[in-house]
């Protein structure tokens, strides 16, 4: 018997090891390539069997929801925070504007979420939901003030995103410069007539 209590605080504490392990593999893949990376690599980095990866987690969903606050959620959460301590409404938008298009180009797991790849992980759909409300407070707030066009939308918003993921995700990655000059010829078309911009 005692040897067999004593194995229990060690397979325990195998059983961490290997889900820090899986989860640590897990954030590196997904963040490089997105949420779709075939487990059995995120197996192989993490030292365990495709089998492991499901007796911690339960399958791709569950690793998903193990490490999606970490990997996009608490970055997409601090851009929102920033953006509503901008008093004014145009650079509010065009801040997250801005930031969002950024988080974009640099996290293929962020293209993922906005689009929306994996609907059964409900924290997954819940920062879709937290950021589609965002969307509708800035597009208004920007409408209110006379800051943006007054036939933008939040749905013209989020087709922009959604847009500016599929060609991340499925195009040719263009050159970072390329990039932000396109984000600046967005934010100029969205804005009022008139409303000058301030980079």
């Amino acid at each position: 018997m005692t040897g067999e209590a004593s194995s229990r605080p060690r397979l325990r504490a195998d059983a961490r090891r290997n889900a820090e392990q899986i989860r640590s593999a897990a954030i590196g893949a997904f963040r490089d390539r997105g949420l779709g990376v075939p487990l059995e690599e995120v197996a192989k980095a993490a030292g365990v069997s495709k089998a492991t990866i499901f007796n911690r987690f339960g399958g791709r969903i569950g690793l998903i929801e193990a490490v999606i606050e970490e990997l996009v959620a608490a970055e997409l959460y601090a851009i929102i925070d920033r953006a509503r301590s901008i008093a004014d409404a145009g650079e509010r938008a065009g801040y997250y504007i801005a930031e969002i298009r950024d988080l974009q180009y640099r996290q293929p797991a962020a293209n993922d979420v906005m689009l929306r790849e994996f609907p059964r992980s409900r924290q997954l759909m819940e920062i879709c939901r937290t950021a589609g409300g965002f969307n509708d407070e800035v597009v208004a707030a920007g409408r209110a003030a006379g800051a943006l066009r007054s036939d933008f939308t939040a749905d013209d918003l989020q087709a922009l995103i959604t847009d500016n993921a599929l060609a991340l995700k499925h195009g040719d990655r263009p050159r970072r410069e390329d990039y932000d000059r396109r984000t600046a010829f967005l934010l100029d078309g969205i804005r009022a007539t008139g409303t000058a911009s301030r980079g």
